[in-house]
C-alpha cells in the first residue's frame, strides 16, 4: 500500500507539471499570430500581428531606462528542386521599446515604424507587435504561375543591450526572446 500512496502522489506531480508547463512557457515570448502578404499596385506589403511578451527580467530592465530592440525579418524565396532556393527578398527591420521615466511614457520608434508613445506597457508591446503596411517585394520580381516561401521571424537583438547586460545575458539566458520563424506557402 505504500507504493500505491507514492505512485498516486507522482502521478498527480506529473499530472500538474503536465498542465502547468505551457501556461510558464507561454508566460513570456513572441508568438506570430497571423501574417500575410497583400499586392497594393506593384509592390507586396506585409501585415502580420505578433504577442510580445516580456519576462520579470526585460520589464525590470526597461523600467530602469535600459532601451530593448527588437529585430524583425522577412524572407522571400522561390524553392527550386535543381538547385538551392533563390532569395528575393531578405530584408529586416530594427524597433526600438523604451521607457521614459520623466514622462511616464514607453516609446515604440524604429525605421518604417511610426514612433508612439503610450502610458502602460501592455500598449506599447502590442504596438510593438504589430507590422502594418511594410513593403517587401515588387510585383514584377514574381512570376505568375510559381510559388514561393515567406518566412517571417522576431528576435530581441542583445547586442544593442550594454555591455554588462549583453554579458549578463549571455550567462543567464534570461534576455532569450525569439519567435518561432512562421513559414507560408504563397502563389501570386
Amino acid at each position: 500500500m505504500p507504493y500505491l500512496k507514492k505512485f498516486k502522489f507522482w502521478l498527480v506531480m506529473f499530472m500538474w507539471m503536465g498542465v502547468s508547463a505551457p501556461i510558464f512557457a507561454a508566460s513570456e515570448g513572441i508568438q506570430i499570430k497571423s501574417a500575410e502578404l497583400k499586392q497594393v499596385e506593384d509592390t507586396y506589403y506585409l501585415y502580420a500581428q505578433m504577442n510580445v511578451t516580456l519576462g520579470p527580467t526585460l520589464e525590470e530592465a526597461i523600467k530602469k531606462g535600459v532601451s530593448l530592440y527588437f529585430i524583425t525579418k522577412f524572407e522571400f524565396k522561390r524553392p527550386r528542386w535543381y538547385w538551392w532556393n533563390e532569395d528575393l527578398a531578405n530584408i529586416t527591420r530594427v524597433t526600438r521599446l523604451s521607457y521614459n521615466a520623466l514622462l511616464r511614457q514607453y516609446l515604440v520608434s524604429g525605421v518604417n515604424v511610426h514612433a508612439r508613445s503610450v502610458d502602460k506597457l501592455e500598449d506599447a508591446l502590442t504596438i510593438l507587435g504589430e507590422i502594418n503596411a511594410w513593403p517587401v517585394i515588387a510585383r514584377d520580381q514574381l512570376g505568375k504561375h510559381e510559388s514561393y516561401e515567406a518566412t517571417l521571424s522576431m528576435r530581441l537583438d542583445t547586442s544593442q543591450l550594454p555591455k554588462p547586460l549583453q554579458i549578463n545575458a549571455i550567462a543567464t539566458g534570461r534576455w532569450d526572446l525569439e519567435s518561432a520563424p512562421l513559414v507560408w506557402m504563397m502563389n501570386p
